[in-house]
Parts: C-alpha cells; structure tokens; sequence
C-alpha cells in the first residue's frame, strides 16, 4: 500500500507544480489563461533541445526552460491579456488561439517545414528525454522500492512550493501580488505598479509551467499536444482549492493525486479520473469559493 501512496505523492506534485503558476495568474489577474498547457511543452522542448544540441542533462534544462517559458509568458501578457484585463471570456479565447499558436508553430518547426527544412528536436513526431544514470534506480525505503525519479520530482515540487510561498508572503513583490489579488483598484491607488506586477507574476507562473514541462519530459513522451490534458487538471486544483490560495493548491494536488494513486490501483486510469472530477464537482457544489479563497470567483 505504501508504493501505491507513493506513487499518488508523485501524481500530486506534478499537479501542484502545474497549479503553482496557475494560482498566482488565475489569483492576481483574473485570467483564465489556456496557454498554460503549452508553457508546460516549452519547458519539455526546452529540455529535449539542449540534450540534442548541446548536451545538456535535465538538471541544467530546468533553468533554461524556466527562462525560456518565463519570457514567453512575459510577452503574452504584453501583447495579447494586458488588453483584456476584466473581459474573462475574452482572455479565454484569446490565450486559447495563443496555446493553439504555440502549438503548431512546435509542430511546424517555427514555419520552416513549410522549405523542407528539418529542425532535429521539433515537429509532429514523439521525443524523449533521457533521464540522467542516478535517477534511474530505486531508493529502499521501509522495504519498499520507490522510483527515484519521482523521489526527484517530489523533492524538486517542495523546493518550487516552499520557493513561491517565500515569493509570496515573504518579499515586496509578493506582498503587491497578495494586495493585487484582495483588490487591484485599492492596489493601484495605494502606489502598486499593477501592470508591471501583473507582467512578472505571469512571467514568474509561465516560468514554473516550464519546469513543470523539463519534469514531466522524464517519464512521458513529449509532445505538441503534451499540455492540453495538464492544464485542465491544473484549473481543477486551482478552482477547487480557491482562487489564489497556495495553500488550497497545495492540499487539492495531493488529494486528487491520492485519490488517482488508489482508485488506479484498486481499479483503472478512467475511474481514477472519473474518481478526481467527482470529488472536485462535490467540493464546488458544497464550497463554490474553493476551500480556501481570498475572493469569488
């Protein structure tokens, strides 16, 4: 029973780490923002390109696609949700035509499929990532073998987690996003650089969606489409466990990522999923605000 825990803990925080980007955005901005999915195959490519081209292991690919999708997310928020700020089905639309974008400029190599030209890495086909020799064994623990690359994930999900929380409650920054998320306009006319602010949290959340794509690369073939079925399960996190609450997002991962270990086990995948959405259908007829929440929805 302890593997299959173990293995729920893993799910969990591939979820949190999806989520973590997602609270702040969702939180500060208001922003439904359906290109998170694709932040997430950045930071995979990312990782699958510096092992081609420069032969890179995935420790020094985390960094690099925390930067890369970061500066994407930087520019969306610049050019395409500034303009959309307080329009939630419009951001919806609009970041939704970005992810589609996004994906097809991966799957048509930037345009360059169009001369017959190849880029080794991108493109319609599969990649993989190769994980480094260290992580491919098992770790014992109270006589039960656990994976050590998910060993890694969970270890590098509470560094990320314990990282945004000092962000957050801990700096100048976080304190103007918390402040931004109770209420933007008394923000604003407190002195808070709202637009600034909201730039580098949606650059800062793209940046974990990265990451999030250089980890989940390791057990999971990459893909264009990868992110499209992760950010649906990072908005149920999100929404379940309140607008804007670390906290929530940290409780609502771990349970739903239990929840599939288990009902997996006992069962199959389908009732897993079926088993997750059950329950955050449940949490939002009895708790609409999310479990915890500084604001509606």
């Amino acid at each position: 029973m302890l593997d299959v825990l173990l293995i729920g803990l893993s799910v969990g925080s591939i979820l949190l780490l999806a989520a973590l980007g997602l609270v702040i955005i969702y939180g500060a901005m208001g922003v439904v923002n359906m290109a998170h999915g694709e932040m997430v195959m950045i930071g995979a490519y990312c990782a699958v390109l510096a092992q081609i081209w420069l032969g890179w292991s995935l420790y020094a690919a985390i960094p690099l696609a925390f930067v890369a999708a970061g500066l994407l997310g930087f520019l969306i928020e610049r050019c395409v949700v500034r303009r959309l700020y307080g329009r939630l089905g419009d951001t919806l639309l609009a970041t939704w035509g970005v992810a589609i974008l996004v994906q097809q400029a991966v799957r048509l190599e930037g345009g360059l499929a169009f001369f017959g030209i190849h880029i080794q890495g991108l493109g319609p086909g599969l990649q993989n990532m190769p994980v480094p020799a260290e992580l491919q064994g098992a770790i014992e623990l109270g006589g039960v073998s656990i994976n050590a690359y998910r060993a890694f994930i969970v270890a590098c999900t509470v560094v990320l987690t314990l990282a945004t929380w000092l962000l957050m409650y801990r700096t100048r920054i976080g304190m103007q996003v918390r402040a931004i998320i109770r209420n933007p306009r008394m923000a604003a006319a407190c002195g808070i650089d709202v637009e600034r602010v909201n730039a580098w949290t949606f650059a800062f959340g793209a940046g974990l969606a990265g990451i999030t794509g250089v980890l989940v690369a390791g057990f999971k073939t990459v893909s264009p489409d990868m992110g499209t079925s992760l950010v649906v399960d990072s908005f149920l996190v999100v929404v379940a466990g309140g607008v804007g609450s670390l906290l929530g997002a940290v409780l609502m991962s771990l349970g739903l990522g239990e929840i599939n270990g288990v009902v997996a086990a006992l069962s199959n995948d389908i009732v897993a999923r079926a088993a997750m959405f059950g329950l955050v259908i449940v949490l939002i007829i009895a708790r609409p605000n999310g479990l915890f929440s500084f604001k509606g929805r």
